[in-house]
């Protein structure tokens, strides 16, 4: 069966880094697109970045571009998504969703499968 397990988040200080990596597996996973999205305190989803089966085209939220970069090992079946400049208001829980075409989209409704997430605070 599809599983996505995302590792990688934590306490960081405002202005800090991080990076998020999802594990893959169940699927091809270089067949598909995959997405990042974030659920903050309160809030629905958000779509924060996605990236299409090859690596080749990624998309970002404008509330993250300039400062997360989205990117993918298909021969380790890993996506990452590497987050610099963080604020507190990057605090969410962070999942990865598998789109159910090789294309990238920010649609919801556009994935299939999700992991369980992986909290990220931004706070001093």
């Amino acid at each position: 069966q599809v599983q996505l397990v995302e590792s990688g988040g934590g306490l960081v200080q405002p202005g800090g880094s991080l990076r998020l990596s999802c594990a893959a597996s169940g699927f091809t996973f270089s067949s598909y697109g995959m997405s990042l999205v974030r659920q903050a305190p309160g809030k629905g989803l958000e779509w924060v970045s996605g990236t299409n089966s090859g690596g080749s085209t990624t998309i970002y939220a404008d509330s993250v571009k300039g400062r997360f970069t989205i990117s993918r090992d298909n021969a380790k079946n890993t996506l990452y998504l590497q987050m610099n400049s963080l604020t507190p208001e990057d605090t969410a829980v962070y999942l990865c969703a598998k789109a159910r075409t090789p294309q990238t989209g920010w649609g919801l409704y556009e994935h299939d499968y999700w992991g369980q997430g992986t909290q990220v605070t931004v706070s001093s």
